[in-house]
């Protein structure tokens, strides 16, 4: 296994996607990571704990930013429930944040260690996990090999493969199967990407639905919310969410071509809200008056366009409206989570580079809850229709929370799937309490 990998040297590495060697590495990990972690706990990411760890048996979650965060904490509780022990590792520090508000003490929450034999071998002899969780798509080549080498158990839950990632491995099967054999099971999204797993070398692969599909609806402030409403009052809106650079621009286009027929107030929320003042700026200069959160403007009757310039206030936004345009879908490509706006009852619109996310969209299109556009064009033009026709716009939103619900049921799979994993470990913790009285 390992001598494996060192014939192929440092090109594991790039096919890792955000790593391209261990220096390198090191390099882009801070890089991507400026202005998004905790100065203060930067020695979590050399593997350097902060918290001491419990006894008995451990599971380690990694989650790499909010929206994988949020899909593992339903199954977080689940296993805390079985009085195993876990500690999350995330890599933002939203992401911290938000393990701080949703779980609070049920878990321990580190930084991730950087993908270095040294940070994670340090990681790995504090915490002693007797069990890895990795969420959805996160491959790190010197983590998979320590833990494969320590013979930890690591399982890829909720796995997605995309159409580029699936053809960059594939066109190194031998590094891919080196990787991907140490993998002790894949629980998979979609039938589609279960056989992509398979194909590059993971057994045994499972199919359980999308997690993100179980998870709650995303919090909101109800005083900011009613606040808001009334601001708004009876103006009608529509939101952007999850947008990336273009995206903005185009928001800004549809909302002027509309202004004078719909009145509507655009509802704009960035995918990297540090881009916000850039975002403001050019929508200035094409004319439009702007208020954002963070500046907690009011609402007024001129205000053109609300910028959501916040994280982790995604429920607030989409109860304003009943109309959601996702992001990274239109001017960039992946496409972005619709299940969200469809459990909080929006009609959804969106462009068609949707890779990332292609099981969800085409049973929201096969319902009728969700339709895609070509162009900014075609966008306002769907816009406009769902501001003005009550009747097709509730429609869409009631066939969205029906195929939502319909989708339920990937945490229960989830869990059936683990269990030769978790209840030796119950049986561990359970009898633990019991043995220490006895000493």
């Amino acid at each position: 296994m390992s001598s494996r990998m060192a014939r192929f040297g440092l090109s594991a590495y790039r096919l890792a996607g955000t790593v391209a060697s261990p220096v390198v590495g090191l390099y882009i990990t801070y890089r991507t990571a400026k202005g998004k972690e905790d100065r203060a706990r930067r020695l979590e990411r050399f593997g350097y704990p902060s918290a001491n760890r419990p006894q008995g048996p451990l599971v380690w979650f990694h989650a790499a930013s909010v929206g994988e965060t949020n899909a593992v904490i339903p199954l977080i509780r689940e296993i805390r429930r079985r009085d195993i022990h876990v500690i999350l590792t995330t890599g933002t520090i939203t992401s911290a944040r938000l393990a701080a508000e949703r779980l609070g003490d049920e878990a321990i929450h580190q930084y991730v260690p950087l993908d270095l034999k040294p940070s994670v071998s340090r990681f790995l002899d504090y915490w002693q996990p007797d069990c890895a969780i990795i969420a959805e798509s996160e491959i790190w080549p010197a983590t998979v090999l320590e833990l494969g080498r320590r013979r930890i158990p690591q399982i890829l839950i909720n796995a997605r493969m995309s159409d580029r990632s699936f053809a960059r491995w594939r066109r190194r099967p031998s590094i891919a199967e080196a990787l991907f054999e140490n993998l002790a099971l894949v629980i998979a999204q979609s039938d589609v990407d279960a056989e992509r797993f398979r194909d590059l070398g993971a057994v045994p692969v499972i199919t359980s639905g999308n997690l993100k599909v179980d998870t709650d609806a995303p919090p909101y402030d109800s005083a900011v919310l009613a606040r808001y409403k009334k601001q708004i009052g009876d103006r009608k809106t529509w939101a952007a969410i999850s947008t990336f650079d273009g995206e903005e621009n185009a928001a800004g286009i549809v909302h002027r071509a509309l202004k004078e027929r719909d009145r509507q107030l655009t509802i704009i929320v960035p995918r990297h809200p540090e881009r916000s003042d850039e975002i403001e700026a050019a929508l200035v200069k094409q004319g439009l008056k702007v208020a954002r959160r963070t500046r907690d403007d009011v609402l007024s009757a001129d205000i053109d366009v609300f910028l959501g310039d916040t994280i982790g206030e995604m429920g607030l936004y989409l109860r304003l409206t009943e109309i959601a345009f996702v992001g990274r879908s239109l001017f960039a490509e992946g496409g972005q989570n619709p299940l969200e706006p469809a459990m909080l009852g929006c009609a959804i619109l969106s462009g068609g580079n949707v890779q990332n996310f292609r099981e969800a969209y085409q049973k929201l299109a096969r319902s009728g809850s969700a339709r895609m556009v070509r162009d900014t064009e075609m966008l306002a033009k769907g816009v406009h229709y769902l501001l003005t026709n009550d009747e097709a716009r509730r429609t869409m939103i009631e066939a969205g929370i029906a195929t939502v619900h319909e989708m339920r049921g990937a945490l229960t799979a989830t869990v059936k799937g683990l269990e030769p994993y978790i209840n030796p470990l119950t049986v561990k913790a359970r009898l633990l309490p019991k043995a220490v009285a006895q000493l």
